[in-house]
């Protein structure tokens, strides 16, 4: 019987993104490289726990959730999360920043400075500026400000970000637009907390590092794992936590928080998609067309 594995997501760092296993195993991956895995016959989906510990029940999740966890692990994540609202003592300087996804897709956010870029990596920001430093609640104020001022929000769903980025303009100059308006927009208003400190502009972009300079058009992205199904083919680009993958009926993303909590065999080298595919609607390629 083949060994089995456990993913616990893909991470980002200076060197690119790689592939994380239970035990603190890392696949780097690198463009060209082969995804291929699957899942056993009569595998079944396990909650992968919180904050490092084991699901004391291994409670059956659904296999579309992209937290894969039960509601007890849910919130004991939460609970212990900045992004979610529950820490408000956090000593740690913070920075404010705008990230821009594609066409008409802006958000503002608060990262840790110690965590430098690694949050727009990971949430697959194709472009990005800093705009203010401080405390943690200085941060959320500002957050909040920009959020009701700019008519931004703090979140995008990720089937959004999938959707255009097939049709992001080709100048890194034009990438940067959107952020650039409103970050001159942002600065210029009053109320900001005084102990948060502004930042000039500077657009960072992450074509090169997602590989997406030139990478050819995704057709669909995975849905769900399924017990049974295999997934193999090369990877050509990766943005937040989704994986690019050339298999034989095109690109395929999948992201790789779906991998969670199933244990993964080994595929075989043909390319394949054995998992459910939802295909990218037209309007995405209508706005490829236009853009190129």
């Amino acid at each position: 019987m083949a060994q089995a594995w456990k993913c616990t997501g893909l991470s980002w760092s200076g060197a690119g993104p790689e592939l994380v296993w239970d035990g603190g195993r890392r696949s780097p991956l690198s463009w060209g490289k082969r995804v291929a895995f699957g899942v056993a016959e009569g595998g079944v989906r396990a909650c992968s726990g919180a904050r490092g510990h084991a699901c004391p029940v291994r409670a059956v999740v659904p296999a579309r959730s992209t937290g894969a966890r039960c509601e007890e692990c849910g919130r004991l994540d939460r609970a212990h999360s900045v992004a979610a609202d529950a820490v408000a003592d956090d000593p740690r300087p913070y920075r404010v920043y705008l990230a821009w996804f594609g066409p008409g897709l802006v958000k503002v956010g608060i990262t840790a400075v110690g965590r430098g870029s690694a949050r727009l990596l990971e949430q697959g920001a194709v472009s990005f500026t800093w705009l203010g430093t401080g405390p943690l609640m200085a941060a959320r104020r500002t957050e909040e400000l920009l959020r009701a001022a700019l008519r931004v929000p703090d979140r995008i769903p990720y089937a959004e970000k999938r959707a255009v980025r097939a049709g992001l303009p080709v100048a890194e100059g034009e990438r940067a637009l959107e952020i650039r308006e409103l970050h001159a927009r942002a600065v210029g208003l009053g109320d900001w907390p005084e102990s948060l400190t502004r930042e000039p502009f500077l657009a960072v972009d992450h074509v090169e590092a997602f590989g997406l300079a030139g990478a050819p058009a995704a057709v669909g992205s995975v849905s769900e794992l399924v017990a049974g199904g295999a997934v193999s083919g090369d990877l050509v680009a990766a943005a937040g936590p989704d994986l690019h993958l050339a298999t034989a009926t095109g690109v395929v993303v999948l992201d790789s928080r779906l991998m969670r909590g199933w244990e993964l065999v080994p595929a075989g080298e043909a390319d394949e998609t054995g998992f459910p595919v939802r295909e990218f609607s037209k309007p995405a390629e209508h706005l490829q067309d236009e853009l190129f």
